[in-house]
């Protein structure tokens, strides 16, 4: 599932949120942020009351996420002022193993970022994710495995809130080795070698002479049957 937090479907620009205790004038803190910290903190609670989990584990629609969160930044960029510039950006924080099984739906999306300069910057609680690694070297994102969790909210201040042009003046962890490995189209595993239709690009990782995504049929060549030579019969003396 995925789902907008904020700016909720419910709350339009310029609406209040609860009384005036709840907001700006009983803790100090400033109004719109207020706002946002309590309208987000209603939107998780709602998520997590609706979510259904089967099991121990359970996959993440990240390739859906990340296309809402592009169709958002498209509609705000059509929405803006003629000679007014949004520089977006995508933040994942990610604490659940990669699914091949959107490996062609987060590829589609990677580059329709990269195609309209967003970055994907990428937070990662857990295990090392590829799928991650590739979009933000593509996007020109940064990618960081937390080394500790009670520091996260010191690395999503000075790691990842500042943007591209502060972030050239800032000593930021190293990059990592980026792993490329594409997940086959028949068994959704990742692979480093196998085979590529020559007409959708499809990748598999067995042979077949007929691409199940395109259902193109290729000539391959026989090996030609070389014909046994007759033995000559010698002549009986």
């Amino acid at each position: 599932m995925s789902h907008f937090l904020y700016p909720s479907k419910h709350w339009k620009a310029g609406d209040s949120c609860g009384d005036d205790s709840s907001s700006a004038g009983g803790d100090g803190k400033y109004e719109v942020l207020s706002v946002a910290n309590k309208l987000i903190s209603e939107e998780i609670r709602s998520l997590m009351a609706r979510t259904e989990v089967k099991g121990h584990q359970t996959d993440t629609l990240m390739a859906g996420s990340l296309a809402k969160a592009l169709c958002y930044i498209h509609r705000i960029s059509k929405e803006i002022e003629v000679g007014q510039d949004v520089k977006s950006r995508i933040l994942v924080i990610k604490a659940a193993e990669d699914c091949a099984l959107q490996y062609m739906n987060f590829m589609n999306v990677i580059f329709a970022a990269q195609k309209q300069n967003v970055l994907i910057d990428a937070c990662v609680l857990d295990s090392d994710s590829g799928l991650l690694q590739q979009a933000c070297d593509i996007t020109g994102g940064l990618y960081l495995k937390i080394p500790q969790r009670l520091a996260l909210t010191q690395y999503l201040m000075w790691v990842f809130l500042p943007d591209v042009d502060q972030r050239s003046q800032l000593v930021l962890p190293p990059p990592v080795h980026v792993d490329y490995r594409a997940a086959c189209f028949c068994h959704r595993t990742l692979i480093e070698i196998g085979y590529v239709c020559s007409v959708c690009l499809s990748i598999f990782c067995n042979f077949s002479p007929i691409c199940t995504t395109c259902e193109t049929a290729f000539k391959i060549p026989l090996p030609q049957m070389v014909k046994a030579k007759k033995k000559k019969l010698k002549p009986a003396t």
